[in-house]
């Protein structure tokens, strides 16, 4: 996000302020307090070489019990502590603590620099009192040799008091002054920026096609001239693109309301113009400023571009894309200068059109085929049996096998009718997946039996209720385990039953033979099967899993199906309810 004028030139301001402030509370707190520590120390320093005479003879004479006395004396007077401690840093003598109770000074700072000869000065906090402290240490020489070293020390809590009175004060006054210069740098910022703003502001608007916008300011000076001529240009400019807008908007509306794909290409075959729907047929984000080449790879469509700009005339052609049927159509722009150089191609999805032209077709093959095949056996045993009247009850047998075949063909198409038609009747009510499946089951719980095969069923207890039809619910799994029975011969058939969020997850699994990979996208077409001579033989009509799918939709669910895992032989269909 930009900041704006006000912020830019108030932060400067309020900037430059806050820095002058603190460097000027910075380094007024460091002088003061350097000038009051410097003061301490040359007073301590000035402290050492006054006791020096009195001191020194006493530790030259090593009594050290009248130094202690002597010292503790001066230390009510002068209120500071006066340690003394030898050449090798144990303590002779201390105003404060037992000399005997306390430990080797030798390494400490200020003693260190005191055995070299010089006047050493430490600030730390005492281990002896736990207090910071001002150290100032001197030697005390005889003949010249450095025979011990007088320490004098003040505590600081009395300067730090001094100087948190005075960073206070100095505190405050910055404040002050930062509120004060806060409050001027607010109004003058302010009175800076606000006709800089409003004249940005007035130009995006305009920019972005609002050219009735308008400054209008108040005070006389050079930005009132600037509003002024920028109100005449607005409005030059609005007259100037009114009717421009209009024209830009009715053809737009016209283009990306299609449903058909758009896309305008120059002499190069390069895309200059194209719609939302071009977009989703090409698969392609972003094809503006491309070769149509190169989102669309399909020769057809290089020849169908060629023959149009040497031919001068509309051409059609279709191709396929990504698993689509596409519809193309190519023109020149008709009255334009450019038309020689420039083509429209409109795509049209026809992949819906071409898919139900092939299931029309195979549907219309597959009903000629299934009904043409019983009647005719029918037709033929009829003759015979005018022929040969012994042989009656065996033609009569195969007559009401292929008539019961018919009949079976003609129910599902009923019920396939019936679920079709979005008028039907239902009867939707709240059912429990548990009992309709056991009630499909024990319908065919006779030939598992026979065929020797095991039935699993793996259904959750706490399963919730569902809305649904209870008898298109139980033709579902009756279709199905009637499937996986007829074409499992060895092993058996699993249905599980688990809450998966908002859905009721289904699977039906088999042992059977499978459904190979090119005829899994398919299955659930009328009258499809994979094998036909297997499933005749069997009774199959090829509508089961056709109805499966439309009850499944009929309940806003979904399907699908897929073989067992490599090493596996079998099929598994999955099913989702909502619940």
């Amino acid at each position: 996000m930009k900041k704006s004028i006000f912020l830019k030139i108030f932060g400067l301001y309020l900037l430059v302020i806050i820095l002058l402030s603190s460097s000027i509370l910075f380094f007024t707190f460091k002088s003061i307090k350097s000038h009051h520590l410097d003061y301490q120390k040359q007073s301590l320093i000035n402290i050492t070489s006054a006791l020096e005479l009195k001191i020194l003879p006493l530790v030259e004479q090593k009594q050290f019990k009248e130094l202690e006395i002597l010292i503790k004396n001066l230390d009510k007077i002068i209120s500071t502590r006066i340690t003394v401690i030898d050449s090798r840093g144990v303590v002779l003598a201390d105003s404060e603590n037992d000399p005997k109770s306390m430990e080797n000074h030798k390494y400490r700072a200020e003693i260190l620099k005191a055995l070299n000869g010089e006047i050493g000065q430490s600030i730390r906090t005492s281990p002896t009192n736990k207090e910071e402290m001002l150290y100032v240490a001197k030697p005390l020489r005889e003949k010249g040799r450095i025979i011990a070293v007088l320490r004098v020390s003040v505590f600081l809590k009395q300067i730090n008091q001094l100087l948190d009175s005075l960073k206070n004060r100095i505190f405050h006054i910055v404040i002050i002054i930062l509120t004060v210069s806060f409050i001027l740098s607010y109004f003058f910022s302010r009175s800076l920026s606000k006709p800089i703003k409003l004249l940005a502001g007035a130009s995006r608007d305009v920019a972005g096609g609002n050219f009735a916008s308008r400054v209008y300011l108040k005070n006389r000076g050079e930005f009132k001239v600037l509003a002024d001529s920028f109100n005449y240009m607005s409005s030059e400019i609005q007259a100037s693109f009114e009717k421009i807008s209009r024209q830009k908007e009715e053809l737009n509306s016209i283009i990306f309301s299609m449903q058909e794909g758009l896309v305008l290409l120059d002499k190069d075959d390069k895309i200059i113009l194209f719609n939302r729907a071009f977009a989703g047929l090409a698969g392609a984000e972003n094809p503006g400023d491309k070769f149509i080449w190169e989102i669309i790879r399909d020769p057809k469509l290089s020849a169908l571009v060629k023959k149009v700009r040497m031919e001068k005339k509309n051409a059609l052609d279709e191709i396929e894309l990504d698993q689509k049927t596409l519809l193309l159509s190519a023109t020149g722009i008709p009255g334009s200068r450019r038309a020689d150089n420039e083509l429209v191609l409109i795509l049209h999805d026809i992949t819906e059109l071409k898919k139900l032209e092939t299931i029309k077709k195979d549907f219309v093959e597959n009903v000629s085929h299934e009904l043409k095949t019983p009647l005719t056996a029918v037709k033929g045993f009829i003759e015979t049996m005018e022929e040969e009247k012994e042989l009656n009850k065996r033609y009569l047998d195969v007559i009401k096998r292929n008539i019961d075949r018919l009949i079976s063909i003609v129910q599902d198409l009923s019920v396939l009718s019936n679920l079709e038609n979005k008028g039907a009747r239902t009867d939707f009510r709240e059912v429990y997946i548990k009992e309709a499946v056991e009630n499909a089951v024990k319908i065919f719980e006779k030939q598992i039996n026979e065929k020797g095969l095991f039935l699993k069923l793996e259904l959750d207890k706490n399963l919730p209720g569902i809305t649904a039809d209870p008898f298109k619910l139980e033709q579902l799994f009756i279709n199905l385990l009637d499937n996986a029975v007829k074409y499992t011969e060895k092993g058996g058939v699993t249905i599980s039953a688990e809450k998966s969020g908002s859905h009721i997850k289904i699977e039906v699994i088999d042992t059977g033979i499978g459904i190979p990979k090119e005829h899994l996208s398919r299955i659930f077409e009328r009258f499809y099967v994979v094998d036909k001579s297997r499933s005749r033989k069997l009774g199959g009509t090829g509508l089961g899993l056709s109805i499966v799918k439309h009850i499944v939709l009929l309940h806003n669910g979904s399907i699908t199906a897929e073989n067992l895992p490599a090493g596996e032989h079998g099929t598994k269909f999955i099913i989702n309810l909502p619940i």
